[in-house]
């Protein structure tokens, strides 16, 4: 039970993508298992710059996909995606 708050906490407070746990990751609506394991994997060998450096490295990011994420609380260096005005 407490587990689950934290995570719902976690969701909404944000994630940053260059320093979160694999749970942490999960707890992102839209990161599975499999996306996270990407993550960890790219991150391993360098921080994530910024959301292009994200979405180029990891498979399966693209621009809707980023943009789902970053809206589900991801962020990446601090910041949520920055999407043009329309």
């Amino acid at each position: 039970m407490i587990g689950m708050a934290w995570i719902a906490a976690a969701a909404l407070a944000g994630v940053e993508v260059n320093t979160a746990n694999q749970a942490e990751l999960e707890a992102v609506r839209g990161v599975g298992v499999a996306m996270s394991t990407l993550i960890l994997e790219e991150r391993g060998k360098a921080a994530f710059k910024d959301w292009a450096d994200f979405a180029g490295r990891v498979p399966g990011v693209g621009g809707r996909n980023a943009a789902r994420l970053s809206a589900a609380g991801l962020t990446v260096n601090g910041a949520a995606l920055a999407t043009a005005a329309k």
